[in-house]
């Protein structure tokens, strides 16, 4: 199911099936859920040197210097441009300023970058890349707080009233890859949305044992600690598996529904041992997982991946709809990819264990299930054993409600979010509260 292109057609169909065998799967956990202890807010660092909506609210800084830096490398923010424009001070900037937390040097440029590819050029004629990061998901941004769990930054963003949403993104993705979404569930909803540990904006600690039990349990706490409220869970791909994984452990009165786009069936697709397409395959996945416990192959294969043109090729396969691969969704996969650590995030999902199915899970949950999946999907089709198994599941179980979208890919709320809100608005107004 992978699309060939570029010159480097076999380099490339390597990359897409390293890459499908990760980004989008989950695993699901048992045993009892930990506790963190109590988060603490940080608010987001001031306007970033390209031009906003003049409705998007003032930025302000993370209280630590990585949390500002990893912000705003996601952002794509350009800091060392001067400029002959001052921008309005948020409240509490000055005193910003006068602790040295960021320069009182005024910002601005001659041009600006966006999704049109214009370039930046700093005040000295140097060529800075361009941001594609457009209006939409520059709003989205401008909610972003960090919330310490355990010790670590958890990047998450938060927009609208109303009863809470979860948005949960897939591996290799981030808040980001909500922008087509957040807007339209936000006018009835308080949406919220997580980057999980070791991606998105989120910290990447190095030599950490990402599992799936562990994303759970930062999930959990989330909902008691930030939330507070019965919430519904979105989730795509893998991130689908982890709000199933919730869903069966936490009490009732943190839910109120989960929905599914796309779910994987583990956190890497060695958990579909019994469809024979992943047979063939096992050799494969075998060798890539000794490849990439050896650092220096794995880090060549992951700045392989991390390249626009392999990662364009890459989601064109994933993708349905070929329009919405555009310059912007390149860039929410491929920024916080370039974050130390990232590397061990990726390796650790692509090798670990790949957790439970969600057959294991389903009959734990009694809450109202709504199952979205798109027909077209490469990494988790619908005549294979997930799909088949979701699609059958409606019969058996009244809570689920499942409904396939024509002409989708993997991540439908990307992919047609017009086809997503179809099912999903009526869906969520019918919950009872």
């Amino acid at each position: 199911g992978m699309r060939q292109g570029g010159a480097n057609s076999r380099v490339h169909t390597a990359l897409c099936a390293l890459w499908g065998m990760a980004w989008f799967p989950v695993s699901l956990p048992s045993g009892p859920l930990l506790s963190a202890r109590a988060p603490r807010h940080v608010l987001l660092p001031p306007p970033p040197p390209w031009r906003m909506p003049s409705s998007m609210p003032a930025l302000r800084l993370p209280s630590t210097e990585r949390s500002r830096r990893r912000l705003a490398t996601v952002l794509n923010v350009q800091p060392n441009c001067e400029s002959r424009v001052v921008h309005e001070e948020a409240p509490g900037t000055r005193n910003l300023i006068e602790t040295g937390a960021v320069s009182e040097s005024p910002v601005s440029q001659t041009n600006v970058g966006g999704t049109d590819g214009t370039e930046f050029v700093d005040d000295a004629g140097v060529l800075e890349q361009p941001s594609y990061v457009g209006s939409e998901l520059a709003d989205i941004y401008a909610t972003c707080k960090f919330w310490e769990w355990r010790g670590y930054s958890v990047n998450y963003a938060v927009q609208g009233i109303g009863s809470p949403v979860l948005l949960v993104h897939g591996f290799g993705a981030s808040v980001g890859h909500w922008r087509r979404n957040i807007k339209v569930l936000s006018k009835r909803n308080r949406v919220y949305a997580i980057d999980l540990l070791g991606l998105g904006a989120s910290e990447k600690p190095e030599k950490f044992k990402y599992t799936m039990e562990t994303w759970a349990e930062m999930l959990l706490d989330f909902l008691n600690e930030i939330i507070k409220e019965p919430t519904v869970l979105v989730g795509n791909s893998i991130g689908s598996l982890l709000c199933l994984m919730v869903t069966a452990d936490a009490p009732c009165r943190l839910l109120r529904g989960t929905v599914l786009l796309n779910c994987a069936g583990g956190m890497n697709n060695k958990a579909l041992i019994d469809d024979w397409r992943m047979k063939l395959f096992l050799p494969l996945l075998w060798l890539i997982d000794f490849l990439l416990i050896q650092p220096v192959v794995a880090s060549w294969l992951f700045k392989r991946i991390q390249s626009r043109e392999n990662l364009r090729n890459v989601l064109l396969s994933v993708y349905h709809n070929k329009d919405a691969v555009d310059d912007e969704l390149i860039e929410v996969i491929r920024k916080p990819a370039e974050d130390p650590g990232a590397l061990d995030s990726f390796v650790a999902v692509v090798t670990g264990p790949p957790g439970p199915s969600p057959r294991s899970l389903m009959p734990k949950i009694s809450t109202q299930v709504l199952v979205l999946w798109g027909d077209k999907d490469p990494f988790t089709p619908i005549d294979g054993p997930v799909g088949k198994y979701f699609s059958g599941l409606s019969s058996v179980q009244p809570n689920v409600t499942f409904f396939i979208l024509q002409g989708v890919g993997h991540c439908p709320h990307d992919d047609r979010p017009d086809l997503v809100h179809e099912k999903l608005l009526p869906w969520l107004s019918s919950l009872p509260l």
